[in-house]
């Protein structure tokens, strides 16, 4: 599972850089033909990492209910985001994936209710979850990429 842990380090590093070098104004810009803006991919990618880690494994969250409710499947997206929430995702996007590497190093892990995903593929264990995870998260990172290169265009 190392491998996945550095990719999933690798993904969060990404996301953070993004988060970090992109004007508040523009992180909750929804450009044309998108539903969502950048912010909200960036917090979801939290919420369903706990989401899929923690309570399909019957754990509690590691982070505050907020974000889970705020960001979740379905949920729609933030126009308003204060300069603390900023900061508070750029801290959780690297400490939810340390906390996930030593929870799992300490079997926190050892139920887990099998779930099929939206996309289709059937989780049954933690590991199943991880490997999805990263995939997700994946692809709201490119999601986001290309909302900002939408954005972009549109100031220039």
């Amino acid at each position: 599972m190392n491998y996945h842990f550095q990719a999933h380090r690798q993904v969060r590093s990404n996301l953070l850089e993004l988060l970090k070098n992109t004007a508040p104004e523009d992180l909750t810009a929804i450009p044309d033909g998108f539903n969502n803006n950048i912010y909200w991919n960036i917090a979801h990618t939290v919420a369903t990492q706990q989401l899929l880690h923690y309570y399909l494994s019957g754990n509690p969250f590691r982070i505050d209910k907020y974000w889970i409710e705020t960001y979740k499947k379905g949920t729609l997206p933030n126009l308003q985001v204060a300069a603390s929430e900023i900061e508070d995702l750029e801290f959780l996007l690297s400490e939810t994936s340390k906390i996930l590497m030593k929870d799992y190093d300490a079997d926190f892990f050892s139920e887990y209710t099998p779930y099929t995903t939206s996309f289709g593929l059937d989780l049954k264990n933690i590991q199943d979850a991880i490997i999805f995870n990263n995939m997700h998260e994946s692809l709201h990172f490119g999601y986001a990429m290309a909302q900002k290169r939408a954005i972009m265009g549109e100031k220039y």
